[in-house]
């Protein structure tokens, strides 16, 4: 029975290394992100001479919110690995992040909920900036407008409170 047990509890104990697909995916992706970054500014390059003021910094927008999800990705795959599946082995000389090995999963939960809040706001202004002018009879909130501001707040208060649970629940018995 003891030899079950020890089998039982080692498959267990190793299926934390099912996740290292999950990461190297993440990873993939931010190498898709950095490639569409680099279009996005040789695109920018090529139309230098016609581009509007409201167009570049909508392209800006964009930019930012790739770096947005992008760090994110970062933070997410190396935090995770080092909480959940093992300690990174970082050898003499190299750089390791500061803020390696201090995150736990609540806080990264609630770093990914401000991040979400931070691209929707972009993602809403971007809107309100390529919402053409409205005639003297129409309002000025469409309806796609409204609904993307409520989802916003959605986020942003969805944020807040998990922030705050994190702080009531979590923070008192954290070693910071």
């Amino acid at each position: 029975m003891k030899t079950i047990e020890f089998l039982l509890e080692r498959c267990i104990l190793l299926s934390r290394w099912l996740l290292v697909p999950l990461y190297l995916a993440l990873i993939a992706i931010l190498i898709l992100f950095a490639i569409k970054a680099y279009q996005e500014v040789i695109h920018l390059f090529a139309i230098i001479a016609t581009i509007t003021e409201t167009d570049l910094v909508l392209a800006a927008l964009a930019l930012v919110d790739l770096a947005l999800v992008a760090n994110l990705l970062v933070m997410v795959v190396l935090s995770s690995y080092e909480t959940f599946v093992s300690n990174l082995d970082v050898r003499e000389g190299q750089e390791k992040p500061s803020w390696l090995g201090k995150i736990d999963a609540a806080t990264i939960k609630i770093k990914l909920a401000v991040a979400i809040v931070a691209i929707s706001s972009i993602h809403l202004l971007k809107a309100f900036m390529t919402t053409p002018p409205q005639d003297g009879d129409q309002p000025l909130w469409n309806n796609q407008l409204f609904w993307l501001v409520i989802i916003h707040m959605t986020f942003a208060l969805s944020a807040l409170l998990m922030a705050v649970i994190d702080r009531i629940a979590f923070a008192p018995h954290r070693n910071h």
